[in-house]
């Protein structure tokens, strides 16, 4: 069953980022346990009654701000195109909007604004159902508060639910209200098929489509275009060397005129649907303009998803170059996104062909690392020698124990080790565990995840 996807929507301040914390259980902000992985954090998974989804935050939109020294109206013409994308992207990719609007501050303009772009008919959606939409009056601290909120019935889109993010008042209820929502929806069961999923995804302008179209040309590529039902996007599926293929593209997120780059962001929502779907992520990152905070975004996604990725570096034709040029990029890439250290690296040019004929076969490669499997044995020696060259850390005067390990699954690739206590593991030692399988069996291209359980005769008395 495919993942539902929930945006919150709404102006700046009315407490989104603090909502989106509080339905994903913990403060997700910049920083990551995991060494190297600080970003912004624009989606997360809730659960509620056993209901799975995915959350995105769509704040960094301040209609205050302009290019000039003057503040902008809150109606202004300048602002009015950035809330319309926002409300129209989100209305898009979501499976269910929380539109949240501010009791402190009342009814304004701009909520207005927002309830009549997403009051449209189904324009975007290509025929499918239009998302439901819960309008949610934040800050409502206290009764008197509550009653308030009872003048957002103007925006006429049903009941407002009056909660606290900051708080967590009422906030169950409003997840009631959303797994109900959402359970009326018509999600479609993913095809089982054996195709080898191939994900399109990067910024705006980065060249996917270009991308699509070059790798379409190839002579030895046997293509059939089937729309999607469940889905914005056009999947594609293809043959390559008698290996069936599907192509997931995301092509169709465009910045549109000169809205502010706040609005995307919004590209997570397609590119997350994309990733959740695939088992390599083609990552395209522009050439002309090196690796930008979305593309880290992005990235950071297909991580938290445990994808399997290649990095594009697309538009190289467009760069001027003498002997040091790609290996300069290179290191600025490798610096950037170090958390991806492990993954192959092409630099291509859609527009010329330039090395495209290298993607699929790469594609394919990172695949089939996807799947391998070690055997136990060949675990517990690499982990031994692992033990001899590093010692495991203490704490408290109590040492970590290691007693054997073994690879309990692929696609990804699981590890899962026996210890004598779970909290003596300092994710450090982790990485080095996960370097050190590394070198002995490199899984090219693919995530590693490891995890620590207490064996039982090591139960805490």
């Amino acid at each position: 069953m495919a993942k539902p996807l929930v945006a919150l929507v709404g102006r700046p301040n009315v407490g989104k980022s603090t909502l989106f914390n509080r339905l994903a259980g913990e403060r997700l902000a910049v920083v990551d346990k995991i060494p190297g992985t600080t970003r912004d954090r624009l989606v997360a998974e809730g659960e509620w009654r056993g209901v799975v989804f995915d959350i995105v935050d769509t704040g960094g939109i301040d209609p205050t701000k302009s290019r000039g020294a003057e503040p902008l109206s809150i109606a202004s013409k300048d602002y009015i195109p950035q809330i319309r994308a926002q409300a129209e992207m989100a209305a898009a990719g979501a499976d269910a909007i929380l539109f949240l609007v501010d009791t402190d501050s009342g009814l304004t303009p701009a909520d207005l604004e927002i309830a009549k772009i997403l009051r449209r008919k189904q324009g975007l959606r290509q025929g499918k159902p239009w998302p439901p939409i819960l309008v949610v009056a934040n800050k409502c601290d206290n009764a008197a508060r509550r009653s308030q909120s009872a003048e957002f019935y103007e925006l006429g889109m049903g009941d407002p639910h009056p909660i606290s993010s900051l708080h967590g008042t009422s906030v169950g209820d409003l997840l009631d209200r959303l797994i109900d929502s959402l359970g009326s929806l018509p999600f479609e069961v993913e095809e089982d098929d054996s195709a080898v999923k191939i994900a399109i995804v990067g910024r705006p302008n980065v060249g996917k489509s270009s991308l699509l179209n070059r790798l379409l040309g190839e002579e030895r590529v046997i293509v059939s275009p089937i729309p999607g039902t469940t889905r914005d996007a056009i999947d594609t599926h293809l043959t390559y060397h008698k290996i069936p293929i599907t192509l997931i593209d995301t092509a169709g997120i465009r910045r549109r005129g000169h809205i502010e780059p706040g609005v995307e962001k919004y590209s997570v929502l397609r590119a997350l649907k994309a990733i959740e779907r695939s088992d390599v992520v083609l990552l395209l990152i522009d050439a002309t303009e090196g690796t930008t905070a979305q593309d880290t975004h992005i990235a950071g996604l297909v991580i938290d998803k445990m994808k399997s990725v290649v990095i594009l570096v697309n538009k190289w034709d467009a760069v001027p170059k003498d002997s040091y040029t790609m290996i300069g990029f290179s290191e600025h890439l490798r610096s950037a996104l170090n958390f991806l250290d492990y993954v192959p690296v092409l630099f291509i040019s859609a527009k010329t062909g330039q090395r495209v004929g290298q993607v699929l076969s790469t594609a394919l490669l990172v695949q089939k690392e996807r799947n391998h499997r070690i055997p136990t044995a060949d675990v517990n020696r690499i982990l031994r020698k692992a033990l001899e060259s590093h010692a495991p850390p203490s704490k408290a005067g109590k040492r970590l124990k290691i007693v054997y390990g073994a690879q309990v699954s692929t696609d990804p690739p699981k590890f899962l080790f026996h210890v004598n206590d779970p909290d003596l593991v300092h994710f450090s030692y982790a990485r080095y565990l996960q370097n050190q399988i590394r070198s002995a069996y490199s899984f090219f291209g693919t995530p590693i995840q490891l995890s620590f359980k207490r064996r039982s005769t090591d139960r805490k008395r």
